[in-house]
This record gives C-alpha cells, structure tokens and sequence, in this order.
C-alpha cells in the first residue's frame, strides 16, 4: 500500500526549542524521518520550524537559534513581565525576527523547498480581492502546483506571518499568527493531502505525525463563575487555543486511526511563549520525554 507522510509541527513561541529537541531525538533513531515525509506543516514557530526543515536546515541548527537568539525577538524580561501585566501591547518589534528568518531562509521561495509545505495565517483584511465581500479569513500557504499555489511567496514572508503573534509581535503585511486558527494544523494538512487538487491522495494511505511545542498544565479551579471580561481576558486565549488542538487531536484520531500519532507530552510546569528564560527547562523537559510509543509507531505504521 502506498504511504503517503505528513509531519504537523504546533505553534507555540520558545516552545519550538521543545518540538525541535523532540525532532532531533527521534531523527537520531529514525535518520531519514524529514526525507520520508511528503508534507510538512506547521503553525508560527512550528511553521518556522517546518519551512526550515523543508529547505534542509539541519534541526540542530534551528535548535541553536531559539537557545542562542530567542531574547533578540520576544524583548527583554522587563519587557515581557510588563506584557504580562496587561500594560504592553505588541512590546518587541519583529525586525529581529526577520534577520533571524533571513539568515536561516535566505531568499528562498515556497516553490524552491525541497519539500511541500502547509502554512496557516490569518489575514486581517482581503481588501475585496476577486470582488469577495471585504473581511478577514484564515490563509493556509502552501506550494502544491496549481492555479491557487503560493509557490512564488518568499519563505522569509511566510514564516513572519504565521508567527506574527498579537500582543507578542506586531502584524506583518496584514498578517497574524496562523495559531488563531489552526495552532496544531494536522487537520488542515490532513484536509490539504486528501484535497483532489493539491495533496490528491486515499484517506487509507496517509499516516500523520502531529508534534506539540509542550502542553502547559493549566486549569482553572472553580465549579462556577461568573466572570466577565475582565477575568476571562488572560486565560481566555489559551483556554480557546488548547481547546481548538484538543479538537483537531479528537478528528484526526477519528478520521485515521492508527495512522495518526499524536506527541504532545504535559509539561511538568507551565512554560510562556516568550519565557526565554527557561528554554534549557525546555531542553530538559523534551530530553525526558519517552519517545518509546512514538519510536514503535514510525517503524510500524509511518
């Protein structure tokens, strides 16, 4: 039967250091793990990491960048814990983050990747394009061959789209972060594959791999409130954010069966996305993780 491989990175700030540490792991038992793959996904920092994956950046690499270069894009502490107070909005600039992407993408387009891509952003405004009613709309990047390709897109681009988070980095080029929509995009991947004019494939012969950048545990403890904004405003974005990969665990676990594998380990404390601080926390972390499961999984079923 042929197969037919998706590798779905999440998003998740810092917290790539942890998925890219996990890749790493399971490439030193699986080398050729990257080169199986027919699709690779990825939202914000882990649609960073898969465009880079896609253009032959060695996952070493990419893991050197968030340990060594991680504060020049998220600010300084001070900058950070005043986000956290509420009394910053957008506090780091994103030209830090564009040098970064610049040295490790170069001049690259979607179409000159080495693999196929999906990307997913959300665009602020279509300004009407093809007489549509003017509004917002998510934006799935991709560089399948077709009259809807985005092949001729500058990687550089895409990947500062899909990892423009509110609050954290400022929008670019009418763009935000793809997590607002789709922060573990192994459906939208899965959607894409099974797509009769891109991805052309059988649901029966895709397998997928969807990797988390670490859960964060968190809970609220109460049996019944009534906030209003004011008290549902912070945790409100995580709890929709955690609860939308929840939801697209729950259908690709649905729709595939043993064909999906799903590593996304509970961290043993929560972790922000800009908290760069701990990124060797984060190291660790994915260093302990047992990849036994997922190990047996790829030399069974991917």
């Amino acid at each position: 039967m042929p197969r037919y491989r998706i590798l779905s990175i999440d998003g998740g700030g810092i917290r790539g250091i942890y998925a890219g540490v996990l890749i790493q792991r399971l490439l030193a038992a699986v080398p050729d793990l990257v080169k199986r793959c027919d699709l690779l996904a990825g939202t914000s920092t882990g649609g960073i990491l898969a465009l880079g994956l896609a253009r032959g950046v060695p996952i070493d690499e990419l893991i050197r960048l968030y340990a060594e270069r991680g504060q020049e894009v998220f600010g300084s502490a001070a900058v950070r814990h005043a986000r956290e107070a509420g009394g910053l909005v957008g506090g780091s600039d994103n030209a830090a983050l564009h040098a970064i992407l610049v040295e490790v993408l170069g001049r690259s387009t979607l179409a000159g990747l080495h693999k196929r891509v999906l990307i997913p952003a959300f665009h602020l405004d279509n300004h009407g394009a093809k007489g549509r009613p003017r509004a917002w709309k998510p934006k799935f990047f991709h560089n399948f061959p077709g009259p809807d390709s985005d092949g001729a897109e500058r990687t550089v681009d895409v990947a500062m789209r899909t990892s423009a988070a509110p609050t954290y980095l400022p929008v670019y080029q009418g763009y935000i972060d793809g997590g607002v929509v789709a922060n573990n995009p192994s459906m939208a991947a899965l959607a894409q594959a099974l797509d009769a004019a891109t991805g052309k494939q059988e649901l029966a012969d895709v397998r997928l791999l969807s990797i988390g950048t670490g859960h964060n545990p968190m809970v609220i403890q109460a049996e019944t409130l009534d906030w209003g904004l004011e008290q549902w405003a912070r945790p409100l974005v995580g709890l929709m954010t955690d609860g939308m990969m929840t939801v697209v665990d729950y259908q690709c676990t649905r729709l595939l069966g043993e064909r999906y594998h799903r590593l996304a380990p509970i961290l043993p404390r929560p972790i922000a996305l800009d908290d760069v601080e701990r990124t060797d926390d984060l190291i660790a972390y994915a260093q302990a993780v047992d990849l036994d499961p997922c190990l047996t999984w790829l030399h069974e079923v991917f």
